[in-house]
């Protein structure tokens, strides 16, 4: 994807970022000690979902801390899944006098009215890891490849099944093997490029019989977990256990999208399903949270996907530094996230398939964890 270079002062930003119809954008950094006397100070305000989930109390922590580090004042809150929670949160953070915002929004969809009051305060927006969707009101997103993500969860369950070898080729004369689908939240955006990337990659093992899904569910409104919620996960899988699977029909793979649903899946496994640690079917997860790194460790959970979010939250920090001193933030992707309203510009994040053989290498050299961390 060609990258390009582009300054302006914020009215020439705006008008770009708007129209934008290019495959990405690259602006100026600057400095933190140079740019707008104004900035200087200046009061962000951070909304996170959930504390429910050691991601997102990470993320909080660190997005406040290095937006202190640049000189500017921040104003962390946590809606713990209430989306009038999150909605009064940030209409106090514009009371309090808010000149930017990162939000990483419960429900997409459900900010419409107080980002319309942002905007009217010229409050800039940053769409952190979800998109907001329905509105013009938000500025910029930094994500990860959401799709990349859905195809790399559907490659580890198909690795792990042996469907793959270690390289990416296909390996002939086996299965079929029996499967089941989650699928997130469908108020969060990145679910739907979750499960689509994923489904476009299991399609032709699905299409040639090599995989089954003996529950028959496999619509995306068939598998989403609202909220991403563990217990909400157990209970389905429960109920698919107990209704596909009880005439001794063995279950050997799991797409789920997150950690959490994944320790709910593996306690439904092992209560209901009778399956003993050592020969649980392959289960996938998202996010490498302490806990699921642990299964993976143990030989329970077989793989998550690595989200560097201090990369995720520097590059939204960036962002909001750029904003607020007159600038264009960097983005390398202007085509793909319409939230239905405009195309939001973005910046995308890589990501990593973990499994036991490289946890060591990706979470504890590159210092996100310590040994004791996942010990």
């Amino acid at each position: 994807m060609r990258i390009k270079k582009l300054l302006g002062a914020v009215a020439v930003v705006l008008a770009v970022t708007v129209g934008a119809t290019g495959c990405g954008s690259r602006g100026g950094a600057a400095s933190p000690s140079s740019g707008s006397a104004d900035a200087a100070g200046a009061l962000v305000g951070i909304s996170m979902p959930t504390q429910t989930s050691e991601r997102w109390i990470a993320d909080g922590k660190n997005v406040s801390d290095s937006v202190t580090k640049l000189g500017y004042k921040a104003d962390l809150q946590f809606a713990n899944d209430d989306i009038p929670t999150q909605v009064s949160q940030i209409e106090n953070m514009l009371t309090k006098g808010a000149k930017a915002l990162i939000i990483a929004a419960i429900d997409g969809t459900t900010l419409t009215d107080v980002l319309a009051k942002a905007k009217e305060q010229n409050v800039k927006v940053i769409a952190y890891d979800r998109l907001i969707n329905g509105t013009p009101n938000v500025d910029y997103y930094t994500t990860f490849d959401n799709y990349t993500v859905g195809v790399q969860q559907a490659t580890s369950l198909l690795t792990g099944l042996g469907l793959l070898d270690a390289s990416g080729k296909k390996v002939e004369g086996k299965g079929p093997f029996n499967v089941e689908l989650f699928a997130g939240s469908p108020d969060d955006n990145n679910a739907n490029f979750f499960w689509t990337g994923a489904m476009d990659t299991l399609k032709p093992f699905l299409d040639a019989g090599t995989l089954k899904v003996p529950s028959g569910q496999t619509k995306f409104e068939q598998a989403a977990i609202l909220r991403w919620q563990a217990p909400v996960a157990q209970k389905r899988m429960e109920d698919i256990l107990t209704a596909a699977y009880s005439s001794g029909t063995k279950l050997d793979g799991v797409l789920s999208p997150y950690d959490g649903l994944s320790i709910g899946i593996i306690s439904a496994l092992t209560s209901t399903g009778g399956y003993a640690k050592g020969s649980l079917p392959v289960v996938t997860g998202q996010d490498a949270e302490k806990g699921s790194v642990k299964s993976i460790i143990a030989g329970e959970q077989y793989s998550t996907i690595f989200k560097d979010t201090r990369k995720l939250g520097e590059q939204a920090v960036k962002m909001v530094d750029a904003v607020l001193k007159g600038q264009e933030p960097e983005t390398n992707d202007t085509k793909t996230y319409n939230n239905k309203v405009k195309v939001v510009p973005a910046y995308l994040l890589e990501s990593v398939i973990i499994t036991n053989d490289n946890y060591k290498k990706e979470l504890i050299d590159s210092g996100y964890y310590t040994e004791a961390d996942i010990k």
